[in-house]
C-alpha cells in the first residue's frame, strides 16, 4: 500500500518544503491512502458476494420482504426498458429466499385470481379438483442481456394484480420477473450469469452430462455465451427455479424471452398460434433447456415468448394484447384439460 500511496495520493505542490504544513501533509496522505483501500474493497465485494449465493435456496440468514424487493427492483431500473419507479413501489414485490451469484435480490410475486366459476383455491400441495387453481409460473429475464423480457413480465404481473382473470377457473400466478439481475447489470448487460453459465442450458435433462458438453462444443462451437456450465443446477439461480417447479408445480410455464420475434412451445397441449404480433415458430430443443426439461421431461406445457427486441420493450397496446391472447389460449385449453389430474 505503501508504494500505491506514493503513486496515486501525490501531495500538493511545496508542502513538504514548508515545515509548518508537515502536519498537514501527513493528515491528507492517510485521507488519500484510506481512499483508495476503501476504493479497492469496493471492487472487490462482488467476488466477495458470491460465497453466501452458493447456499441453497433454504437461505435462512438471507433477509426477506417487500422494503429488500423494492430496493432490488429500484437497483435494476436503469436497465429495464419503460419500467418507471412507481412501479416497482407498487407491485408488492418479494425478496426470494435466496440470491443469485453476487448476492442480488431475485423477485417474486405471487397473485391469485378468482374463477367465473367459483372461488375455490388449491395449491401444489392440496389440489381440489376441477375448481382447483391453474398454477402459473412466469420466468423474465432468464438471460441477463434480454432486458425487455424483464419489463414485460413486471407489466404481466400489474395486469394481474390490477385487472384479474376472467377464466372459468382461479389462477394462481407465480412471477419470478428478473431471474438473472447479475447479467443485465453488467457491463455491458450478458446473457450468463456471473459465473458464465447460461441458465437456459443448466436444468437436468436426461443425459445432460453428455449432451449439454457435446452440444456446447460442436455446434455453439465453445461459444462462451452458451456454457451451459460444470453440471446440471450448477447456479443459485437455476436451481433456485428448479425448486419452484418442484415445489409450486406448475400447470403452466410461460418464459420470456428476446430478440426473435417469435412464440415456441414445447410440451403437451396444443400451443398458441399466436400471442399479439409474435406467431408460432417451433425452433426445437436443446440439452439443458428449460423447455426441453419442462416440456418434454417433466411433461408441463412450456410457452416461450421471444420479443422482437431485447432493448426496447413493446408499446402498452402490444403488451396488453399478448396478455388477452395468453389468457385466451389459457381459457380454451382448460375445456381440453389444462391443469386437470395434478
Amino acid at each position: 500500500m505503501a508504494n500505491v500511496c506514493n503513486e496515486a495520493a501525490r501531495p500538493p505542490p511545496g508542502c513538504a518544503a514548508r515545515e509548518g504544513l508537515v502536519q498537514r501533509c501527513l493528515r491528507w496522505l492517510l485521507a488519500a491512502c484510506g481512499a483508495l483501500v476503501l476504493a479497492q474493497a469496493a471492487h472487490a465485494a462482488p467476488a466477495a458476494s458470491a460465497t453466501p449465493a452458493a447456499s441453497t435456496a433454504s437461505g435462512a440468514e438471507l433477509p426477506a420482504g417487500a422494503d429488500v424487493a423494492q430496493r432490488g427492483c429500484l437497483a435494476l431500473l436503469p436497465r429495464l426498458p419503460r419500467v418507471e419507479a412507481a412501479l416497482c413501489r407498487t407491485l408488492d414485490l418479494t425478496a426470494a429466499p435466496v440470491r443469485s451469484v453476487q448476492g442480488r435480490v431475485l423477485l417474486q410475486r405471487d397473485v391469485h385470481t378468482a374463477g367465473t366459476e367459483g372461488e375455490a383455491r388449491g395449491d401444489a400441495t392440496h389440489p381440489r379438483g376441477r375448481g382447483a387453481a391453474l398454477r402459473v409460473l412466469v420466468v423474465g429475464a432468464i438471460h441477463g442481456d434480454e432486458l425487455s423480457s424483464a419489463s414485460v413480465a413486471l407489466h404481466w404481473l400489474q395486469l394481474a394484480a390490477r385487472e384479474g382473470v376472467q377464466l372459468a377457473r382461479p389462477v394462481h400466478w407465480r412471477f419470478l420477473p428478473v431471474l438473472n439481475p447479475d447479467g443485465l447489470v453488467a457491463t455491458p448487460p450478458r446473457r450468463t450469469n456471473a459465473h458464465g453459465v447460461d441458465l437456459n442450458r443448466n436444468f437436468p435433462t436426461p443425459g445432460w452430462a453428455r449432451e449439454a458438453p457435446r452440444y456446447w462444443e460442436q455446434r455453439t462451437r465453445r461459444d462462451p455465451r452458451r456454457w451451459p456450465g460444470p453440471a446440471p443446477l450448477s447456479e443459485p439461480e437455476s436451481r433456485y427455479l428448479h425448486e419452484q417447479m418442484e415445489q409450486f408445480r406448475p400447470h403452466l410455464i410461460v418464459s420470456i424471452h428476446a430478440p426473435y420475434g417469435v412464440l415456441d412451445f414445447d410440451g403437451p397441449s396444443v400451443p398458441p398460434s399466436r400471442l399479439g404480433r409474435l406467431y408460432l415458430d417451433q425452433v426445437g430443443i436443446y440439452p439443458g433447456s428449460l423447455g426441453n426439461y419442462g416440456g418434454v421431461h417433466k411433461r408441463v406445457p412450456v410457452v416461450t415468448i421471444e420479443l422482437p427486441n431485447a432493448l426496447r420493450t413493446p408499446l402498452d397496446a402490444e403488451v396488453r394484447q399478448m396478455w388477452l391472447d395468453l389468457l385466451r389460449w389459457m381459457g380454451e385449453r382448460l375445456t381440453q384439460g389444462l391443469g386437470e389430474g395434478s
